[in-house]
């Protein structure tokens, strides 16, 4: 079983409640549906996330909202979870806890030493365990095996362990509608050149690219379908094509890319049968961020990080 719930940073944006809030709590960094996230957890995640990076006033307010847009998104799924989850039997984390321990052990490591590593404490583990596994339980209710198996038939890519090699030309989208427009139409602009033979992909790519990519030509190396850094455009656009073909002009919140893929490994095929708990673990994955972006719509977000 995978757990989705790691205290990490991820970038994002949340809803506002619409009143105007109280006088915040100095040691609050949000509510969620009057539910407070501490300051003081906030700035722990970030303390481990980056330890030794000199951060000035704007920089660490930026770096506590990115945290604490993950650890809203864990309250509200954990509030969604107590009212519609199944019941967890406390012995069942502690099963859990005890066969990690002797993992670890085997790894001459102890528990304690892991959680220091990856700033956590218990309590957050067995909350976060916790929550996984009433995900897990609650989709296994709602999701009837048609639907997992349709799932995984239009994903095979992802299930077969396919690689795609695939490199691209970036152009940064701006924060203005007129700014997006512009990068759009220049990113348009260098597909046709590219199409039409006018320019060699590497070298358009280390001339125009915007990402940090461009000097190797815009190779990002082998990417899976899903499970990766990249997002959910961008992959999708990358196994849509044969090797040597050029993409439309794809957007991802990092401006207009366009694409070709070079190489691809075929993976191995599996079954259904085989891939069961793989299907159900990656389909949750997916229906906790649907979830997640229907709960900040309806529920009231109050943000008084300082």
């Amino acid at each position: 079983m995978r757990f989705p719930f790691a205290l990490v940073a991820l970038l994002g944006s949340f809803a506002l409640a619409g009143a105007q809030p109280p006088k915040p709590d100095a040691a609050t960094a949000a509510t969620v549906n009057g539910e407070p996230i501490a300051l003081a957890d906030v700035d722990a995640v970030l303390k481990h996330t980056l330890p030794h990076a000199p951060l000035n006033a704007a920089q660490r307010r930026q770096m506590r909202l990115e945290v604490l847009s993950d650890l809203v998104d864990d309250v509200l799924l954990r509030q969604f979870l107590r009212k519609n989850g199944p019941k967890v039997d406390p012995a069942e984390i502690d099963a859990q806890i005890k066969a990690y321990t002797e993992k670890l052990k085997t790894e001459g490591k102890t528990l304690a030493e892991w959680l220091r590593a990856t700033g956590q404490t218990e309590a957050q583990v067995r909350e976060a365990w916790t929550s996984a596994m009433q995900l897990t339980g609650y989709v296994k209710g709602v999701a009837t095996e048609e639907q997992l198996k349709a799932y995984f038939a239009a994903n095979r890519d992802h299930f077969d362990r396919v690689e795609v090699k695939v490199r691209h030309v970036m152009i940064r989208g701006g924060r203005t509608a007129v700014e997006r427009a512009a990068a759009k139409e220049k990113a348009a602009a260098l597909r046709a050149d590219l199409a039409a033979g006018k320019l060699d992909f590497a070298t358009a790519a280390k001339k125009f690219s915007q990402c940090p990519s461009a000097p190797a030509g815009g190779d990002l190396g082998y990417i899976h379908r899903k499970g990766g850094l990249m997002e959910e455009s961008f992959a999708k656009a990358a196994f849509a094509l044969k090797p040597n073909d050029l993409s439309a002009v794809v957007e991802t919140e990092f401006g207009f890319h366009v694409l070709q893929v070079t190489d691809r490994k075929p993976g191995t095929p599996t079954t259904y049968e085989k891939s069961a708990t793989d299907v159900l673990d990656t389909y949750a994955d997916e229906y906790r961020a649907e979830l997640v972006a229907k709960l900040r719509k309806q529920g009231q977000i109050v943000v008084s990080v300082p």
